[in-house]
Formats: C-alpha cells, sequence, structure tokens
C-alpha cells in the first residue's frame, strides 16, 4: 500500500472515531505579556514544513506579507503570522508552514513548531463571542484537567481575509439562480468562521432561499433534533421543514463528519440531502466524505458552484 493510501486510510479512522491531529505551534509573546502560547492548525491544511527558505520582498505587498518563497518550483506568498495576530517572536522567525486552504496555497512564518497531538472534537471549544476575532476555538489538550494546556485555533478564513483583501472579490449581485424550495422547508448550515457564514449567507440570500446558520455542528445537531419534534407535533416530517444541511468539517465541539455520521444513521433524519462544503481539500478529505454517506462535497468558496450544488443534490 502507498504512503497516500496509508494517510487517507488512517484519517480517515480518525474520522470515523471523531478525532483530528493539530499541529501546535508558538508565534512569540502574546500582547502585554511573557507568555508564549501555543496555537494550533489542522494537520490537514498542513501541506509541509520547512526550516525557513529565502524570501523574496514584493513591491506594495500588504504590510504582514513578508514576500514570495519560491518552493519546490511554486511561487508561494508568504505571511508573518505574529505580526497578524500582534505576538512578539524573541527566537525569530525560523518555520515556514505551507498549507493547502480553500482552493489557494499560502505559507505562513512561525517562530518554532512543537507537536502534532490527536484530539477529540468534543476537546474543542467554540471562542465565539470571546474577544478573539481570529481564534475560531480553544482546543483543550489534555481533555478535561483542571489546568489542561490551552491551544488557539486560528480562524485561517479570516486572517487571509485580513491580509490579502485585494484577492477577495469585490461583492456584485449574485447571478445564481433563484431556488425554489417547498412552502415551509429552509436550509439548516453550519459554519464556525465568521467569515465563512458571512459569505455563505450572502450566496444563499442570492439564490432567494430561506435559511437557518448555526456555528457548530452541535448546535445544527440540536436544531435538526428539535425541528424534528416541532415537525412531529405538526404531523408532519423533518423533509417538510429543512430540505438541505450544508456543514463546514472543521467545528468545535462535533466536527461536521460527525454531524453528517449522525443524520445519515439516524431513521428520522437519513433522507435528509447533506452537502459538506470544507476549505479542506484533496483526495483523502473527498474520501472520508465518501465515507460518512454526504451527498456532496464542495470546496469553499465559489457561490455559482455552491448554488448549481445545491440545485443538483436537491433535484435527485
Amino acid at each position: 500500500m502507498s504512503k497516500e493510501m496509508r494517510d487517507i486510510d488512517e484519517r480517515t479512522n480518525l474520522a470515523a472515531n471523531s478525532m483530528f491531529e493539530l499541529l501546535l505551534f508558538r508565534l512569540g509573546e502574546a500582547p502585554g505579556t511573557q507568555r508564549r502560547e501555543l496555537f494550533g492548525i489542522n494537520v490537514f491544511k498542513v501541506r509541509e514544513i520547512l526550516v525557513m527558505p529565502e524570501i523574496t520582498a514584493m513591491v506594495n505587498s500588504p504590510p504582514a506579507v513578508m514576500g514570495v518563497a519560491n518552493i519546490r518550483g511554486q511561487m508561494i506568498t508568504v505571511i508573518n503570522l505574529p505580526q497578524v495576530v500582534g505576538c512578539t517572536p524573541t527566537k525569530g522567525l525560523g518555520i515556514l508552514l505551507v498549507t493547502e486552504f480553500a482552493r489557494t496555497t499560502q505559507a505562513f512564518a512561525v517562530e518554532e513548531v512543537n507537536e502534532i497531538v490527536r484530539l477529540e472534537w468534543k476537546q474543542v471549544l467554540s471562542a465565539e463571542n470571546t474577544g478573539g476575532g481570529l481564534v475560531t476555538s480553544i482546543a483543550r489538550l489534555d481533555g478535561n484537567a483542571e489546568n489542561t494546556r490551552l491551544a488557539q485555533v486560528l480562524d485561517v478564513e479570516q486572517i487571509l481575509r485580513d491580509v490579502m483583501p485585494q484577492e477577495v472579490k469585490e461583492e456584485v449581485p449574485s447571478t445564481a439562480p433563484k431556488l425554489r424550495l417547498e412552502p415551509g422547508q429552509i436550509i439548516l448550515a453550519a459554519d464556525d468562521s465568521a467569515v465563512a457564514r458571512m459569505m455563505i449567507e450572502k450566496g444563499l440570500k442570492g439564490m432567494d432561499v430561506p435559511y437557518i446558520m448555526t456555528k457548530t455542528g452541535k448546535e445544527a445537531w440540536e436544531k435538526l433534533q428539535a425541528m424534528h419534534a416541532q415537525a412531529t407535533e405538526e404531523g408532519k416530517t423533518i423533509k417538510d421543514k429543512v430540505a438541505l444541511m450544508l456543514t463546514d468539517l472543521e467545528m468545535p465541539e462535533m466536527d461536521g463528519f460527525t454531524l453528517t455520521r449522525n443524520i445519515k444513521q439516524d431513521g428520522r433524519f437519513s433522507s435528509l440531502p447533506v452537502i459538506i462544503h470544507s476549505s479542506l481539500t484533496g483526495a483523502t478529505n473527498e474520501s472520508h466524505v465518501k465515507s460518512v454517506g454526504a451527498d456532496a462535497y464542495i470546496a469553499k468558496f465559489v457561490e455559482e458552484e455552491l448554488a448549481a450544488t445545491i440545485r443538483e443534490v436537491l433535484h435527485r
């Protein structure tokens, strides 16, 4: 068996057990303190880790962009991650994380890489409304232990939007055809990133469809069960209330794999279409999607493709 196939099998097994791997790194001293906090990124997003290569500064680049690096023949933008989050490196920027994310490749300069830890998604809690605008969640690395180490999971979507706004398409009227749902139906969506939720809502509004937006898989699962109970009281089914579930993969408390598996293995919801909409791209993740029974998988974020996928799934 090839190394790539072994990686797919191993990570599929992790997803099947509601687990994932988090790469831990440090960015220097946090603002106003001498603490060197831990940060994390899903290993799925990391293509490779390098000792800092030579970087070519680019004219008129954004302040947090250090320049570009020639990595295996590809020119990749290098972002000064400590500068983005306000940390002060005390050991220099010695490591480069090359990431593949939402159809793009970019690199983040960090102070040091520490380790890879294997966690259950229930060890990850939402950071919404905690004041950390660039943080989606907090990982409790030692579980429920009272003095557990904490790692901040960064919102890469928000960081890229903030650092390189020129790469973000201007807001234009949606060209997606309107989508007519059955009366009383909505699309239920789940995503933990504020900027992703904003873009999804824009797309759904452009299609003129009613929706309910949730912030985690757990919240979406609880909402789905509540809507089923309401439908039962009214003598209806869940399909009378929800046309389709649209979910991200990486979410605190309950990830999209677990949410999809819960839906497809529960007789109350098994006929409900599920589309996974994620920044995690590539053959490995598409293999995972098939393993949990999702009806479709689409990479973030092209509004027309999202609209076409929703339409195709609903019309099957």
